[in-house]
């Protein structure tokens, strides 16, 4: 399990975490969306140990990330959004060259990732487009066997045929001993994937509740006229998107844009209903 308690964090004088939670028990595929800004890339930095909290702590079952230990860093791996790849090598070469750190690494996983989403394992990064690129070292990082994956903007420069197969592939390949963290601002990517959602913004973490939290304490009403009690309303073809506390106990289909939208227009009222 990751842990995150009472977290300060700043960069030289700028506060960007101030006492904050955080729980990732392992067996789920969590989303972590917010603003550009408020920090999402820097949690993932910490939570790996590539930075140290100013105040507070962040473990991965029980080790202080900051320290870096070998074993823990064999079951943990970061993919940043902007990776710097050795022009001359190959996916194969940049691969086999991590696969002696990581015990549990899959030869045979790698090519056949590398396979589904359409990539030359032996052909030059140079030679490659960005998407390309990046589905290499989705398929490098996927390979690795680690229990704890930390993504940061993963869809970044994939078409819309690679999103899917990333989607596929994640919920195929996931297992209950993982934990993956997928850090995006681009949350229709990866709709009907996460859960939990963890949304943060500049003032800390507006929310870290299940799908069917969310479905419990919020209504997303489809069709219906525009109302004036929403939290959120949005017009869509058929009628208004309306997202509204749920009173009913009904359960209706979760919408992640309006439900990132709701949370960061009802700060207040959001913390009340889940608190």
């Amino acid at each position: 399990m990751i842990e995150i308690r009472n977290l300060d964090f700043m960069y030289k004088k700028s506060p960007v975490f101030s006492n904050i939670n955080l729980s990732f028990p392992q067996g789920n595929i969590y989303g972590l969306l917010g603003e550009n800004g408020v920090g999402k890339t820097t949690l993932l930095k910490l939570i790996c140990g590539l930075l140290r909290p100013s105040q507070g702590s962040v473990t991965i079952d029980g080790a202080t990330s900051y320290d870096r230990h070998p074993d823990m860093l064999q079951r943990i791996v970061f993919l940043p959004d902007e990776v710097s790849l050795p022009d001359g090598r190959t996916p194969q070469q940049f691969v086999d060259e991590l696969a002696p750190f990581y015990p549990n690494y899959a030869w045979g996983t790698f090519l056949h990732l590398m396979e589904e989403l359409e990539v030359d394992p032996n052909r030059k990064f140079r030679e490659m487009s960005f998407g390309q690129q990046k589905k290499s070292l989705i398929a490098a990082a996927l390979s690795l066997g680690t229990d704890y994956v930390l993504f940061d903007e993963p869809t970044n420069g994939l078409d819309i045929p690679s999103k899917a197969q990333l989607r596929s592939i994640l919920s195929r390949r996931f297992e209950e001993r993982n934990t993956i963290i997928i850090s995006t601002h681009q949350v229709k990517d990866v709709e009907n994937l996460i859960d939990p959602i963890v949304i943060l913004s500049n003032s800390g973490v507006l929310l870290d509740a299940s799908v069917q939290r969310i479905q419990q304490k919020l209504f997303f009403e489809y069709g219906g006229e525009k109302r004036d009690d929403a939290l959120y309303s949005e017009m869509q073809p058929g009628g208004w998107l309306n997202v509204i506390p749920n009173q009913s106990g009904e359960e209706s289909q979760l919408n992640i844009e309006a439900l990132f939208n709701a949370v960061l227009r009802n700060k207040n009222t959001i913390k009340e209903l889940f608190k």
